[in-house]
Parts: structure tokens; sequence; C-alpha cells
């Protein structure tokens, strides 16, 4: 299928004003073929009310979901945030490569300390070789639940879309809504040792929609003119679910995949995980039907614990319906909650455009090879406490059995000023006892528990990774993200991966590139990428509350020999811890 048609920077620049509009911004001079946009992030509290309970919430610059952030291919963005809040803070930049500037990559005691009360930080980075739909959210604990918003880069001026113009572009970013304090919620969990009470609600757009109890009125709305290409730019920002999404009655055109192009094929539904940004081509129905059209997202789960098994829905309108009082309301029909073969089938659709104008650089050797097994499991209960976790210990996570504990001091601070202590260089490169990983688990369940290891890795080396699912209290999907790179998913599978014969399956022609990849329940994935990004960078899960049980690891990049290989020191202004 081939598409054609560009979408004009006057046009661009219009479609882009409508709701939670982005932050005061001030564009000063250009620089190498882009400008600097400055934006200021007010880290304040707000009372917001939903599902008729009001509560305080940290915002930035009181809105929620957060303020857009829109940039061109080539700009500058310079961030100032400012803390007016009890909370410590940072902001990540989701999928923004950071090249040569880890300084602005944004998790908490990785790349920086964070932003503590009455502090600031600004964060500057130029987007170099990317355009699409990515976010950022909060990177401390779980202040992500209201600190998120849209991140949009724009083709550079002048230069099109590989897809057909789209009459208009529409963020839609899925969320989780707590009645309770999300950071109450993840202390009582960590201090119990149990699984973290559940969101009350999911949102679209930070609204749960008419199918919650005291709900109608807060509902999202899409208004579509019949025979229009809306662009819809999805973004799942929601703590610890992944989702389906439908629209009912209608197709779409999947066109980008967290801010790389792939070749575009069509679906009625999607899956998308927290984490992970999806491009969509909706083509509206002509003449306007008389009807209005449920749009509905609900979890993806195959765990053994309980999650938030509810629905988030929106509605597509059409513009001057003829009957709008009995007009009928459709409802999509979604996958079953524990669909793994949909996912499974939606994830190999996947590939990337691949063309000369957008080039993919797959590694077709492979200077380090890493087996890293993802999943949970199990630290022992402190004497004189009870804990309720599995069998009376308490939850936990970890990748090749080490549950990484974040240091007190800033891992790149640490490695780029050469102090000792913070950190050890010996993160397994495969797993230390070797166990038939999505079969009958092992009895001793405990994870290594309170060690900061990392993996160091040549300047350039290319890497592949397999990550491995395990059965350990029940196989589930495992959304993993990486810093400051992107990587082509080259194979997944399900059961054990075989190291004698996935390999030859692998696709190394057009891969699907991405900053964030379920790894499949059950099952494996294998990823590829170049080391060219001196720094510190993490990879985790991106469900929080595995996050925040230690589901993650950091790679610590060495620098390379020319000046342009080399992390520059920190800006004066990066927080203290």
């Amino acid at each position: 299928m081939r598409f054609s048609g560009f979408l004009s920077s006057a046009v661009m620049v219009i479609l882009f004003v409508g709701c939670f509009m982005a932050v005061p911004e001030v564009v000063t001079a250009k620089h190498g073929g882009g400008v600097t946009r400055h934006y200021k992030f007010s880290i304040r509290m707000k009372n917001i009310t939903r599902l008729c309970r009001s509560k305080s919430i940290v915002t930035v610059n009181g809105k929620f979901p957060g303020p857009r952030v829109v940039a061109r291919e080539g700009d500058r963005l310079v961030v100032k945030v400012v803390n007016h809040v009890p909370n410590n803070i940072s902001i990540h930049w989701h999928g923004i490569r950071q090249l040569r500037s880890g300084w602005a990559d944004g998790p908490a005691y990785i790349t920086q300390c964070p932003i503590q009360t009455g502090q600031s930080y600004v964060y500057n980075f130029t987007i170099t070789g990317q355009r699409g739909t990515l976010f950022w959210h909060a990177h401390f604990s779980w202040m992500r639940a209201s600190v998120y918003g849209p991140l949009i880069i724009l083709p550079r001026r002048n230069e099109s879309y590989p897809f057909i113009k789209p009459y208009k572009e529409v963020p839609i970013l899925f969320g989780e809504w707590f009645n309770a304090d999300p950071e109450a919620v993840i202390n009582q969990s960590l201090q119990t040792g149990a699984g973290p009470n559940v969101s009350d609600a999911y949102t679209l757009n930070g609204l749960p929609g008419p199918l919650y109890n005291c709900s109608g009125k807060d509902t999202y709305k899409l208004k579509v003119k019949p025979g229009k290409t809306y662009l819809l730019r999805l973004i799942n920002a929601a703590l610890n679910d992944e989702l389906f999404f439908s629209i009912a009655n209608h197709s779409v055109t999947v066109v980008e995949a967290d801010a790389s192009y792939v070749k575009p094929f069509v679906t009625d539904t999607l899956v998308i995980a927290p984490g992970q940004t999806t491009n969509v081509l909706l083509k509206t129905k002509s003449p306007a039907p008389d009807a209005a059209f449920y749009m509905l997202a609900r979890p993806y789960f195959t765990g053994m614990g309980t999650f938030d098994n509810t629905t988030v829905a929106g509605i597509l309108e059409y513009e001057n319906p003829k009957n709008p009082e009995n007009a009928p309301l459709f409802k999509p029909s979604l996958p079953a909650i524990n669909a793994t073969n949909v996912v499974a089938n939606f994830s190999n659709m996947f590939k990337s455009l691949a063309t000369n104008k957008f080039p993919i650089n797959v590694p077709q050797k492979v200077d380090k090879r890493f087996f890293f097994t993802i999943g949970l499991g199990t630290n022992p209960c402190p004497k004189n406490q009870t804990c309720q976790g599995p069998n009376g210990t308490k939850f936990a996570a970890s990748m090749n059995n080490i549950s990484f504990a974040l240091p007190t001091t800033a891992l790149l601070q640490s490695y780029f000023f050469s102090k000792n202590g913070v950190f050890t260089a010996d993160f397994p490169d495969f797993p230390l006892h070797p166990f038939n990983y999505t079969g009958t688990p092992p009895n001793n369940t405990h994870v290594i528990n309170g060690t900061t290891k990392v993996e160091v890795l040549p300047f350039n080396a290319s890497v592949e990774v397999i990550m491995q699912d395990t059965s350990i209290l029940g196989a589930e999907s495992h959304p993993l993200h990486l810093h400051g790179y992107n990587f082509y998913v080259v194979g997944q599978g399900f059961g054990n991966f075989n190291p004698k014969n996935d390999p030859s399956k692998f696709n190394l022609v057009d891969p699907v590139e991405r900053n964030t990849v379920g790894v499949p329940s059950g099952g494996w994935v294998a990823i590829r990428f170049q080391a060219d990004n001196p720094g510190v960078w993490l990879m985790h899960c991106h469900f929080d509350v595995h996050l925040s049980w230690g589901l993650r690891m950091a790679w610590i990049v060495l620098d390379g020999k020319l000046p342009n290989q080399k992390l520059p020191p920190p800006p004066s202004d990066l927080p203290k811890c």
C-alpha cells in the first residue's frame, strides 16, 4: 500500500491549536537547521474531580493531562522545570535519543538527582533524526500517574509525511486514575510486600467516560467531519496496564510506532503497552452516519495478581447529525482480557518502512550478546513483620534475578566523575542459574536484592539482547523500555528461546524500530542496537509496579575516541542529592 501527500508547515501549526495547548513558548534564533524552543514547566498541586471525588494532584502548569510540547526534527528544546510541590520530581522525555545530552534524560538517581521542593532544572537537548509521537512524564516513584503529556515532533519544514495528508491531528492519551494518592498506594505495597491497590479508572485524555459511575459528564468526545482523514496520536501513559483499543464500526491504518514510520497496515483493534505510542489514520465515513461510536480501551493481562478490570470510553461523533436525540451509540467488541494470541499477531504486523528516505540500520553482526530473564520473584519477610506477598514473602521483580536498587547519588554523576562505591560493573550477561524459564518454576523464588549492578559497553558496539519472560509467580507480558536508544525488534516467540534454531528466523531486513517492546507472556523477544550514545542509560519494565519492585538495570556506554563521541560535562544547575 502506498501513500502520498504532505502536510504544509502552516497547516501543521494550525492543527496543534486546541485541547491542552502547550505552555507558553518562546522561539529564539535558528541554529543548524532548527530553532530553539523554550518552555516552562511549573510543578504545582491542583484540585481535580473525577468519579465524584475531588483531590489535589501534582500537575504541570495546573493541567491534567499535562501541556503539549511541540517541536520539529532538528529543533532544540529548553525546558525549565520549577518544583513548587512537597514531592521530589524529575521529567523524562520518553523516546528522545538524547545524543550526547544524557544529563537531560530525566530518570531520578540514574542521570540526575531529583528536583527538590523550591528548586529548578533546565532540560536542554536537540531532537536529532526523529519525528513523530512521543511523550514526557515524571520519572520519580509513581509521580507520572498525573504528570505526563504529549511530545509531538513534526517533520522539518517543507518535509512531508510518508502517508496521506491528514485533515486534522489529534493526540489521545490513555492514563489511570486513582482515588487514593498513588504515592500512598505504592508506599503501602512496598511496606506490606503485597501487590498495590489497583487504579479506580482508566482515562482517555484525562477523562474516565460514561461507563464509570458518576462520570458521564467527564467523557472525551472526538467530533469529526465525514469523508476526512484524521491522524490519531495514541499514547499509553497508564501506570501498569497494556490496553486494547477499538473504535466501533471503524478500522484504522497504523503508520508509526514509537516515532518511527512503519509499513502501513489496517486493523480494527490495537494493542498498546505503557510507554508505547502509535500513530493511526482514521478515515471517517461519508455520508455521515446517523449514529455515534464508542472508542473503548480495556486491559490485556495474563498475570496472577489483581488488575483494574474496567473499560474507558470516549465517543466519536459526526458533526451535525440528523437525529441526535435518537441516534444509536455503537460499541466495539474487544478481545478477551488474556488474548495473548491477538497481541502476538498484532505485534508481528509491525515492519519498518525502510525506504531510501527513511532507511534503517540493523546491526548485521553482533559484538556483544546478552540473555536477560524478565519476571517476578520474592524477598523474604523481615523479622518481626507480617508480609502479605506470596507465602508470607514480599513481591519483587528482577532481570537475571538481580533486583536493581537505586543509588543515593545519580549513576551518571558517579560514573562521569569516577566516584567509587555507587555501582558495580558486574551485571550478569546471562542467568546465573539457568532453569526451564516458562515451565515449572523453581522452588526458590528469592531475588538478589539491594544491588546496583550495570553493564558496560564499548562505544559503537553492536548489541543483541534476548529478553525471556519467566513463569515465576505467573507468566505475563512486560513492556521493556530502553533510555537513550531506539532498538530493532528482530525476533519474538513463545516458550524458551532456542539459541540454535531461533536466530535463523530473525528479521534483519525491515524489523520495527521501537523504544519500548512487550516481552511476550510466556515467551521471548530479541532486540539489536548500536551503542553509539555515550552515557548511562536505564532499561526497565514500564509497569511502574514492577519498576518499583526492581525490574530495571542500567547500561554504561563508554566514550568514543573522537570529540563528538564523548559525553560533555553536566550543566551547572544539575540537581544535587
